[in-house]
């Protein structure tokens, strides 16, 4: 897990000053915490211990490149770091029958549940670099894969309306498939399933229907939903 500065006040009012500033002195950035020299001196050891700060050849403090990606995800009117909903990509894959690969998650959050196989888009990856790595990896598949439309998911506590995901997929369909299926790996279960099959499972994402449609088009559709989940199915 990365180092979080947004747990200390005093950092995130150094980074604050520096997203907002080409370079700065300590005596300047001791101001803006309104620490003593020690505890400011503390706090920016730290920042630049981590990464995000760096001395220049003028003996001022700069913020370094992970250091300016981390900042710029800051609200500066509150000086915290912003959630940000995360991207995926979802697996909408046919096979000869008609059928869709279908995915039943063995882990939590969602335990049970059936949907499609899907993925973090890790960082520099293409959308369709994302989907290929992600189907072999969760199914041992490969497949003629390309950019179908978007999804926006919202999930919500039933009870407490608290958000507890927030996703945007990229829903990638994919055709004429080879390899052996993995049916059973760590943490999901993988069938071929029709649509009325995978109507008959007890647990099954509400989103899978709107989003087997619009990769079936395949018109780069956008669409945005939001559903509630009571405790124990989260």
């Amino acid at each position: 897990m990365s180092y979080e500065a947004s747990a200390h006040e005093a950092q995130m009012k150094i980074l604050r000053h520096l997203l907002l500033s080409p370079s700065a002195g300590f005596a300047e950035l001791q101001k803006k915490t309104g620490l003593t020299s020690d505890h400011a001196n503390f706090h920016i050891k730290k920042l630049v211990e981590v990464g995000y700060m760096q001395k220049d050849g003028s003996d001022k403090y700069t913020l370094t490149r992970i250091g300016k990606e981390y900042a710029n995800r800051m609200d500066t009117d509150d000086n915290v770091i912003e959630k940000q909903p995360k991207i995926s990509v979802a697996l909408i894959v046919e096979n000869d029958e008609g059928k869709f690969l279908a995915q039943q998650r063995l882990k939590q959050p969602y335990y049970g549940f059936w949907g499609r196989p899907t993925g973090k888009i890790r960082w520099g990856e293409t959308m369709e670099e994302a989907a290929a790595r992600e189907l072999m990896e969760e199914t041992g598949l490969t497949a003629e894969l390309s950019v179908a439309g978007f999804y926006h998911k919202m999930d919500y506590d039933r009870e407490s309306g608290d958000l507890l995901e927030d996703k945007i997929f990229v829903l990638i369909y994919g055709k004429n498939h080879q390899g052996e299926l993995i049916v059973d790996d760590e943490g999901h279960h993988n069938e071929w399933l029709s649509d009325d099959e995978m109507a008959t499972k007890d647990k099954v994402f509400q989103s899978v229907p709107e989003i087997t449609e619009l990769a079936r088009v395949g018109n780069a559709n956008f669409m945005e939903h939001k559903y509630e989940y009571d405790n124990d199915e989260y």
